[in-house]
């Protein structure tokens, strides 16, 4: 076997260097100097947020000048309100006069719309006996009529009644006594 001698020579270090200690002086001297760049690291971090805050601003007034919000007053153009042009009839004969509500007759006038913009024409509108919130739909060319209730938006009832017709002609079905759309999700014909 071979000889294993130590390395380590007694007295020194791994690195074979002895450490050089530090006076007290040099010490608060290092420690004077890490303080100043710690100083400066900080007031620049700040200089430095300073001017991206400044381009920031800059930027939005400089793009936002001209794109000023606009503020709707009171005073502004009241929401477009829509009137029937087809005939309306209330069954109910023991009803006093003006139980058509302004709120009815702008979802008629709505209805009517957006039956026309789906191709359809409305012949006339029929409020039920003892209905305050049903209104049957006369679609020319068409057999029977479509319950609604103002309680649904026009467009979405429209649209509806629009699929069942096309659901039913696909079927077969083309003689109907009434088609029924007032519950969302569901349609039903008689």
């Amino acid at each position: 076997m071979g000889k294993n001698k130590s390395r380590i020579v007694s007295g020194r270090t791994i690195g074979e260097k002895r450490e050089r200690l530090e006076t007290r002086n040099e010490r608060a001297a290092a420690r004077k100097k890490d303080k100043k760049k710690a100083a400066r690291r900080v007031i620049f971090t700040i200089l430095g947020f300073l001017v991206l805050i400044g381009i920031l601003v800059f930027l939005a007034v400089y793009f936002l000048k001209d794109n000023e919000p606009t503020i709707i007053s009171p005073t502004a153009e009241p929401a477009p309100e829509y009137h029937p042009t087809i005939e309306l009839i209330d069954e109910d004969s023991s009803a006093a006069e003006g139980k058509i509500t302004s709120r009815m007759e702008s979802y008629i006038g709505k209805l009517e719309r957006d039956f026309k913009d789906l191709g359809y024409t409305p012949t006339k509108a029929v409020i039920p006996t003892g209905s305050i919130r049903e209104v049957d739909f006369y679609l020319e060319g068409h057999p029977g009529f479509v319950k609604t209730t103002i309680d649904r938006d026009s467009a979405v009832t429209a649209e509806d009644a629009d699929r069942l017709i096309r659901y039913l002609a696909g079927q077969g079905i083309t003689d109907y006594q009434y088609l029924d759309v007032r519950l969302p999700g569901r349609a039903f014909w008689k």
